[in-house]
């Protein structure tokens, strides 16, 4: 068999998921609560039919049997999370021992698997006392997040390596402070930007921690969901969408995070609306002096915008929205089922981008996937045959591989997800994974395309 597209020596082949969507045990192990856990309570409503997160996949007690699968699909590296509310419930004070311990068994049963654990702090789930405070509008809340990192490093620096301080820290910034599709269902543009500063400090205070903890051979990088920005045309107004559309929704979190620095076009824009975050005194300095080690990318779509066809309403809220629309493209390839382009040359361009505005940092794929419903339809001799999601990945890496022969620093590719696990309001309405999960029974299956994956990681390519 030849191998047409051969990746580097080393490189990262694995999966990528998070604490809130596949642990479950909510409320075992001396876990406090996070805003998922309340927000189901109140408006389970919101929930694709009305699936929680109390249990969701049962990786918490069924870790080992799941490490086991990765190993056999040819992982070499994973990225979790821990759940800040398990860690520390409530968000402050003493450390959890069953969490210290649970977290203690799953790094050390990867290690003993032959697989990087990658380590992420924070996905999405605030523990809910501290969203009563405010949330990330809250600098009290920030110096909180410093100390939960702090005690992460030190119980686990010794074993892990790569740490990650966000995953996507603009989704809970859209979904909470923007367009109300997140805990706490917020519309408002000034808060959304303060919580997005907020963020930025807070990562650049944990890579300040990390690096005082001399970590030997450690990392500590973000993972940004980036979303290249697609003129409809070259036309002037065309592109001024789509640089402004840019700079709201990547440059806003990649800019701080490998720069150092926030785009000056985007606080004249917050400026000129009256949108400006509240700072303090030398945030400027700490930015500059902690960027990254390492870039996560996560990339599904791409973003197609176009000049307003109206202007905004002048009563209506400021949103990124006033700068531009979204754009249809004629003819595009679709996931019917998540209503999102399939555009794999995306991340092609994002690489290249890093490589020529950025530094060209250290990065990798920390996602990219395609979830599918009703996927028991594909169901034959007991194997979900998923051609698509084969095709799908395949796609992708096609590009990342044109984009390391182009002298990319592209290190691995990881995908969402490495089991079918409860996807916030879309609980399991879509399916991701290369395991299938049985929600009623937790029985694993491995899918048509987990088998394939094991043999492109085993070749070190396709």
């Amino acid at each position: 068999m030849t191998i047409n597209y051969k990746f580097p020596e080393g490189f990262w082949w694995g999966s990528a998921t998070s604490a809130t969507q596949i642990e479950g045990a909510a409320e075992e192990g001396a876990k406090g609560k996070n805003i998922w856990d309340y927000w189901y309570e109140v408006e389970p409503n919101r929930f694709f039919e009305d699936v929680g997160p109390k249990e969701t996949s049962d990786f918490y007690h069924r870790y080992q049997e799941d490490i086991q699968l990765m190993k056999e699909i040819g992982h070499n590296t994973y990225r979790m999370s821990i759940s800040w509310s398990r860690l520390i419930p409530g968000g402050r004070g003493e450390v959890n021992p069953e969490a210290v311990a649970f977290y203690n068994k799953v790094i050390d049963e990867l290690l003993a698997k032959d697989i990087e654990p990658f380590v992420n702090l924070f996905h999405f789930d605030m523990p809910l006392e501290l969203q009563e405070e405010g949330g990330w509008e809250s600098r009290a809340v920030v110096d909180a997040f410093v100390d939960y990192a702090k005690e992460a490093f030190r119980l686990f620096g010794d074993r892990v390596k790569k740490w990650f301080t966000f995953n996507e820290p603009i989704v809970p910034v859209e979904g909470g402070y923007l367009y109300d599709f997140h805990y706490p269902n917020v519309v408002d543009a000034k808060r959304a930007t303060q919580v997005a500063y907020h963020t930025a400090i807070a990562s650049a205070k944990a890579v300040e921690a990390f690096r005082e903890f001399e970590i030997k051979e450690g990392k500590i990088g973000i993972v940004l969901n980036l979303t290249p920005s697609y003129p409809r045309s070259n036309n002037p107004a065309d592109l001024r969408a789509s640089r402004i559309a840019d700079l709201f929704f990547n440059r806003s979190f990649l800019d701080p995070a490998v720069l150092g620095e926030y785009p000056q076009e985007l606080i004249n824009i917050l400026e000129e609306h009256g949108q400006l975050p509240v700072t303090e005194k030398g945030d400027k300095e700490l930015l500059k002096q902690n960027t990254v080690d390492l870039l996560g990318v996560n990339y599904y779509q791409p973003r197609r915008v176009k000049a307003k066809e109206h202007l905004p309403n002048p009563y209506s809220p400021f949103m990124p929205e006033w700068f531009f629309d979204h754009y249809e493209m004629p003819g595009r390839k679709m996931n019917v089922y998540r209503g999102w382009e399939i555009y794999e040359k995306g991340i092609y361009d994002i690489m290249m981008n890093l490589k020529e505005n950025y530094g060209n940092i250290e990065s990798f794929v920390s996602e990219n996937g395609m979830g599918v419903q009703d996927e028991h339809r594909f169901l034959q001799d007991g194997e979900i045959q998923d051609d698509y999601r084969i095709e799908f990945i395949s796609e992708h890496l096609k590009w990342l591989h044109k984009a390391i022969e182009e002298g990319c620093n592209a290190k691995g590719y990881h995908m969402w997800t490495f089991m079918d696990n409860w996807s916030w309001s879309n609980a399991y309405k879509n399916r991701y994974g290369f395991v299938s999960v049985d929600v009623k029974t937790k029985e694993r299956k491995l899918k048509k395309s987990a088998h394939w994956f094991k043999q492109v990681s085993n070749q070190n390519g396709f």
